[in-house]
């Protein structure tokens, strides 16, 4: 499997990638939910869709405790159909207890924000893409653009990681999955609405680093990749929120982590391991203190070996699920 595809493969698996990086960078839907003809200018986005009760034991849900502090870790996935069902019993507790809520970036629908971000990071008209692809792929990328409501010319100037970024949640909207329907936003609403304090382990700027940093070529790739393939993006999120929803963690597991930690060591240790172990740091202060916090983050950051919790548990913090 080449780098290009390896990328695709885990930022798509990932959700909150593109697919993504449902479960692994908010930042992805931050961009989705901002067609690309509108990242000229800020428009505030509609408001978060109320997320579906459910029966049952739902989503996974963690508990890290002292003798002050209660800390509750869920795992949210940032698209999500208006219809699938989250908001258990146990997860509604947990939040209203909270005095304070987490996320991985607190502003994730803050347009203003973004916009002078993707105009630093995001824009290069002095190469734009009809300049780096062939008639053929400037075809398609016209088609695939299509689908968000633009065209080629419109995403000419974009530089090819955020052209990629922006098409791949094409298929996912086309199959229903809603950025105003993910997991960040319901709880951001209720948050603000409650007067929850709300805080972000990263910004908007550090998560858009870590693609606009990537080398160009691994950019470019990023983007022909995905204009090759809109279909896989679907069945992979369809198998991931299935999962997700069930709190199969082991599932989820071999869904979103193994294959980008087999397939792609250098983004694993990017986007999950190094983000994971400086949020078990910034818990472990919070931990410090006294209270209870409420900490959303994308699933893919509390599955497996490297997770958030394994990282607390090695270093004696114990970790207890919520059941």
């Amino acid at each position: 499997m080449t780098l290009s595809k390896r990328l695709k493969s885990s930022v798509s698996n990932l959700a909150q990638g593109a697919v993504g990086v449902a479960a692994g960078l908010a930042l992805v839907f931050a961009i989705a939910g901002a067609p690309a003809q509108a990242l000229a200018q800020a428009a505030p986005a509609p408001a978060p869709a109320a997320a579906p009760a459910i029966q049952g034991q739902g989503p996974a849900l963690w508990v890290v405790k002292d003798a002050d502090s209660t800390l509750y870790l869920f795992g949210s996935i940032h698209v999500l159909r208006p219809t699938t069902g989250w908001n258990s019993p146990r997860v509604q507790a947990a939040f209203e207890s909270a005095s304070d809520i987490w996320f991985e970036i607190s502003n994730p629908d803050d347009q203003a924000a973004m916009v002078p971000l993707i105009q630093q990071y995001g824009l290069s008209p002095q190469a734009p893409l009809s300049s780096r692809l062939t008639a053929e792929e400037l075809a398609q990328l016209d088609v695939a653009a299509k689908t968000i409501g633009a065209s080629a010319a419109q995403l000419d100037p974009l530089k090819p990681w955020l052209a990629a970024l922006s098409l791949s949640v094409a298929p996912l909207v086309k199959a229903g999955y809603d950025p105003q329907s993910g997991v960040e936003l319901a709880l951001k609403a209720r948050a603000e609405a409650a007067g929850k304090p709300i805080h972000g382990f990263e910004t908007l700027e550090d998560q858009i680093g870590m693609l606009a940093t990537l080398p160009d070529d691994v950019q470019l790739e990023f983007l022909r990749e995905t204009l090759k393939d809109f279909d896989q993006a679907v069945v992979l999120l369809d198998a991931m929120v299935e999962a997700w929803a069930k709190g199969d963690v082991q599932a989820l597991d071999k869904i979103v982590v193994e294959d980008m930690k087999a397939d792609a060591p250098e983004l694993y240790k990017v986007l999950l391991v190094d983000r994971n172990t400086d949020w078990a740091d910034q818990i472990q202060t919070q931990l410090q203190g006294s209270g209870t916090a409420f900490i959303a983050v994308g699933a893919a950051h509390l599955t497996g070996d490297d997770s958030v919790q394994s990282i607390l548990k090695s270093r004696g913090v114990a970790v207890e699920s919520v059941e």
